[in-house]
């Protein structure tokens, strides 16, 4: 019984790790390979633009890192990769619109 409960628990284990989120300022090469669409090539690129300074946000992300666009964050995102913890949102919120001044009363 005990030998069930411990193999249950390493697969639990092991499923969980192969889920856990890789943030591209932290993470080592060997991690970010592991992400599905990183390979060897795009890691290098990741870690050549983040010795420049840790990436701000996934729009820096995306600016820094040649290969990445929208499409391809949402994708990296999804398969688990973050930029400061934080997951792909898509294009960045734009600024609130100014409020329209009233007319002037003639």
């Amino acid at each position: 019984m005990f030998k069930k409960i411990l193999a249950a628990t390493a697969l639990l284990f092991a499923v969980a790790s192969s889920f856990a989120a890789v943030d591209v300022n932290k993470g080592t090469a060997a991690e970010l390979d592991g992400i599905k669409g990183v390979g060897p090539a795009m890691s290098k690129r990741i870690l050549d633009a983040r010795k420049e300074g840790e990436f701000k946000d996934w729009s820096d992300f995306m600016q820094r890192v040649k290969g990445v666009k929208e499409k391809k964050a949402a994708k990296l995102s999804t398969d688990g990769l973050t930029v400061n913890g934080q997951a792909f949102g898509g294009a960045p919120a734009a600024a609130p619109a100014k409020a329209a001044k009233a007319p002037a009363k003639q």
